[in-house]
Order: C-alpha cells, then sequence, then structure tokens
C-alpha cells in the first residue's frame, strides 16, 4: 500500500466540502427536561469511550443516544457488539452533528487530548451538558476556556477523575485534611506504569474511510505520520498528547492536590525527566519528576515508564515496576502521603487504601462495602457518572465532585510541569544532584531516579536528563512570570478552521 502522504491527503480532500465548527457563539436552546426524563447521551471517541457506554447503559436515568467516532471501523465494531447486546444505537461519524441535534442532552467525550477542550466548548454553546476525560485541556489557556464555557452557558461539566467521587477516598482525604496522620509534609504521586518503547521509523497507516483532517481537527494535520499507530500512541506525541502526565498521572496529581487542600497553581515549579533507556519515535518523557512549591508542603509527582532494570526489559516488563512502600503488585500508581505521624498510601484510584503509623505498621483501611452496580462498573467510574446525573438533574455545578474546574487546575499542573521539560537543558545527573542541594525532598527523589536510572543502564554521569528551569507562576493570570519561551508554550497555534476563540 503507497504510503500517505500530506500532500496526497489534501489532493484527496480538496474537493470535499466540510462545516466549520463553530467555537464561539451563541448558545443553543437545550431540551427542558422534566423530572423524570431520561438524560439523552452521545459516547464520543471509541476507544475510552467503551467505559462510557457501559457507564451510560447501567444507569437508571441515562439513555444511550448515539455514538460518534471519525474511525468508521471502531465506530461499527461498537455499534454492532451493542447490537448482539439488544441494543440499538445511531452512529455519526463527525461529532458536529451530535451537536446539531436537540434531542441529545448531553455528550461524553473519550478523544485523544486535543480534542477535550474544543469539542466541550463547543457543546457547551450547543446547549449539552459534558463529561470530558481527563486531561481536560491539551494546554493551559483551552482549558481556562473551557470552564468559562460551562459557567456562561450554564452546563453541567464533569471531570474524568473517578476517584473524586470515591466514597473510600473522599473519607481518607477528610481524615488527613483533619489531622488524622498530623501535619503533613508532602504528597507524592506516582506512575510507575509500563511503557516500552512505540517503535522507530514512524510510517503508520492512516485507517481506511477514517477523517484524518477531523481527527486532527486544532492540532497539526501530521503527514506522513511520525509513529507507527495512529491510535493510542497519540498520548507520546507533543501535538496531541501530554505523555504520562497528562495520561494515567492526572488522576494521581489530582488527588496528591486535594489531600494537600489547593485550590490553585503553585508558585513555582521544575521538570527533571527525559525519554531514556530507548530510542524510538516518542517524544515526551517515559521518567520525570515534577516538584511544584506551594506556600505549604510541595506537590511532587514521578514518571517511571521504565521496569526496575535492564533486564526486565523482556517479556517481565509489565510486572518488574519498581515498588514504593505500600505498593506490591506489578505497577505502581497511586498517591503516598507523608505525615509526621505516618504514611498514607492510595493505589489504583482507591482500591487499596490504606494508612501506616511511623513504624509501617497499618492503622486504617477506607474500604468499606459498596453497591452492587451493573456492566461491570468499576466503583470509581459508577460513582463519577451518578454524579453527573445528580448535578445535571439540580442543575447545579457545585454538586458535581469532579467539576471542571478542579479539572483545569489539575491538569494545569501537569501543564506546568510538562513546559519546564520542554524548555529545560540536558545536565548530567551530578549537576542536576547540586543544584537541589537546598530541596531534600527533591533530592531524595532524584537521587531515587538516578538509581533507577543507572540500573537500566542509562549513563547519568553523561548530560543525559533534561533539567527544567524553576517557573515562577502568576497564579491568578495563569501564565510564568518573565519567561517568554515557557509562556509560548500555555497555548497553540490552532489550525484553521479549527480555531477557539476566548469565551468571556
Amino acid at each position: 500500500m503507497p504510503k500517505t502522504t500530506r500532500r496526497t491527503f489534501l489532493k484527496a480532500t480538496a474537493a470535499t466540502a466540510f462545516a466549520a465548527p463553530t467555537v464561539a457563539g451563541t448558545r443553543a436552546s437545550a431540551r427542558i427536561l422534566g423530572a423524570n426524563d431520561a438524560v439523552r447521551v452521545a459516547v464520543v471517541g471509541m476507544g475510552r469511550g467503551q467505559t462510557h457506554i457501559r457507564m451510560v447503559l447501567g444507569t437508571d436515568g441515562f439513555e444511550l443516544a448515539a455514538l460518534c467516532d471519525v474511525d468508521p471501523a471502531r465506530l461499527g465494531a461498537r455499534i454492532k457488539q451493542l447490537a448482539s447486546d439488544g441494543h440499538t444505537v445511531a452512529g455519526e461519524l463527525d461529532f458536529r452533528k451530535l451537536l446539531d441535534d436537540r434531542n441529545i442532552d448531553a455528550i461524553t467525550i473519550a478523544t485523544p487530548n486535543h480534542w477535550h477542550s474544543p469539542m466541550g466548548i463547543m457543546a457547551c454553546q450547543a446547549g449539552k451538558d459534558v463529561y470530558v476525560e481527563k486531561p481536560v485541556s491539551h494546554n493551559v489557556w483551552e482549558g481556562r476556556q473551557l470552564v468559562n464555557a460551562a459557567r456562561k452557558y450554564g452546563r453541567i461539566v464533569q471531570t474524568g477523575t473517578q476517584a473524586r467521587a470515591n466514597p473510600d477516598v473522599i473519607e481518607a482525604v477528610e481524615w488527613i485534611r483533619g489531622g488524622g496522620l498530623g501535619e503533613i509534609r508532602y504528597a507524592r504521586g506516582l506512575c510507575y506504569k509500563p511503557r516500552p518503547p512505540i517503535g522507530k521509523g514512524g510510517g503508520g497507516e492512516i485507517p481506511p474511510g477514517l477523517d484524518y483532517d477531523l481527527w486532527c481537527g486544532p492540532a497539526p494535520l501530521e503527514l506522513p505520520l511520525r509513529r507507527k499507530r495512529l491510535h493510542y500512541d497519540w498520548h507520546w506525541i507533543y501535538d496531541y498528547g501530554n505523555g504520562d502526565l497528562g495520561n494515567q498521572g492526572i488522576h494521581e496529581m489530582d488527588m496528591a492536590r486535594w489531600f494537600l487542600g489547593y485550590d490553585g497553581l503553585p508558585r513555582r515549579v521544575f521538570s527533571i525527566g527525559g525519554r531514556l533507556g530507548y530510542n524510538d519515535d516518542g517524544q515526551t518523557p517515559n521518567t520525570q519528576l515534577v516538584y511544584h512549591e506551594y506556600d505549604g508542603p510541595p506537590l511532587v509527582f514521578e514518571v517511571r515508564g521504565l521496569p526496575k532494570s535492564k533486564e526486565h526489559q523482556d517479556g517481565r516488563w509489565g510486572k518488574s515496576m519498581d515498588q514504593p512502600f505500600g505498593f506490591d503488585g506489578g505497577r505502581a500508581i497511586g498517591v503516598i502521603v507523608t505525615c509526621e505521624g505516618g504514611t498514607l498510601v492510595l493505589e489504583e484510584g482507591g482500591y487499596k487504601l490504606i494508612a501506616y503509623d511511623k513504624d509501617g505498621k497499618p492503622i486504617r483501611s477506607f474500604h468499606k462495602p459498596h453497591p452492587k452496580f451493573g456492566l461491570g462498573w468499576g466503583k470509581g467510574d459508577c460513582y463519577v457518572f451518578l454524579n453527573w446525573l445528580k448535578a445535571i438533574r439540580s442543575r447545579k455545578h457545585t454538586d458535581l465532585e469532579a467539576d471542571i474546574l478542579e479539572g483545569h487546575i489539575s491538569t494545569a499542573l501537569c501543564h506546568l510541569g510538562m513546559i519546564s521539560h520542554r524548555v529545560g537543558v540536558a545536565k548530567s545527573g551530578e549537576e542536576i544532584a547540586e543544584s537541589l542541594r537546598d530541596y531534600p525532598i527533591a533530592a531524595d527523589r532524584f537521587e531515587s531516579m538516578n538509581e533507577h536510572l543507572t540500573r537500566n543502564e542509562v549513563d547519568v554521569s553523561k548530560p543525559a536528563v533534561t533539567h527544567g528551569p524553576w517557573l515562577s507562576v502568576d497564579r491568578k493570570a495563569e501564565r510564568f512570570v518573565n519567561n517568554d519561551r515557557a509562556n509560548a508554550l500555555l497555548t497553540r497555534d490552532y489550525r484553521e478552521p479549527y480555531v477557539i476563540r476566548e469565551v468571556t
């Protein structure tokens, strides 16, 4: 099969007319719901959207109205699967048709990251309520525009950070913030998740029938592809994804901030890391340490995509990640809150949630019996969708456990850390360690990272690791202080006609 190039793609699509998206305009009228009317939901994106489908079908009060994906093969497969289970549902390749349908009350967004905020804004303008997957934005500026749109158009916009609605996690947060383990020293988010290389040489093909112009939307129309797979591996390309900080890590970043009780951005931030241990087509770090400095205890975040050592970069990769205190599975994803009286360990969104004293003895578990929900839901997923339905009924965004404002702030923390990385320079491990002498928590975590990289045969004696600068943050303006290069990465150049305008 001949490779698709930008020239051949543009030639093939030049005669195709499509309506330009409206990313600013007046609010469309929404259907008025009666107290007992089902909320008709359309699910956009058939990757993570498969979970959304189960949630909608399993919740009394929701009705699955339509599915949407630009890939006809993915869309067709989901419609066929649902039909075999007795569910007849309409399908659309272009989400804009859903926005024009007054019989649809709400949409869930499970697309690649670069579409989250633009699609969410358009849905708000069309009078739809929204459930948007994490991260809620591809950059800080557009995330704020989505918050503004939700408020301006009176829409109920929930973020896909499920732990916010988990009663176990809510109880643990209240206990820690109430002094259950004494004064908090710091909170540490972890994403030790296996990330093997994605291949080298690019050359991936656009799936047959997929509207690639619409898939790219506001992002650059990249042809030929710099990766072998269009789907999923966009996470590791800056134009479309946000690395593991914005993929898995946003969940743990959000919970760490929640435990600390912070309602805004940090005073300063820096990042240390890189894409290390292999050479592939990905751009984003597979190893990273981000340090958010607040007026109180710091928020530290760690990404490790390599296994515990080089010899485990084989079939055992997925079961051989580093295991911090309190973790005993094949990977370590969660939050560790270090306090004067002990440590709280939260694993995988609350599936394990235990407090330990200073001697490492477990003193409290936060698990309790939960009601059974349909269609194999995880309890985090089910609670956050039930909460969304409650707020849709009440029309009060304050009823949301994961309101879009909370999603924006936590997502912005991920963006700030990644921006520090992108404007950083490569240094040796010794140089970086020297720069951290006055920051004992960061120094300790970097020493652990250094040991991890050495076990994976990364030569840290050479300038291999990128040391991002301290970036001072104007928290009200959501901009950096005196750093034009970093500020340029707070937004993007939006590709016509998919341009976002400021929402005021």
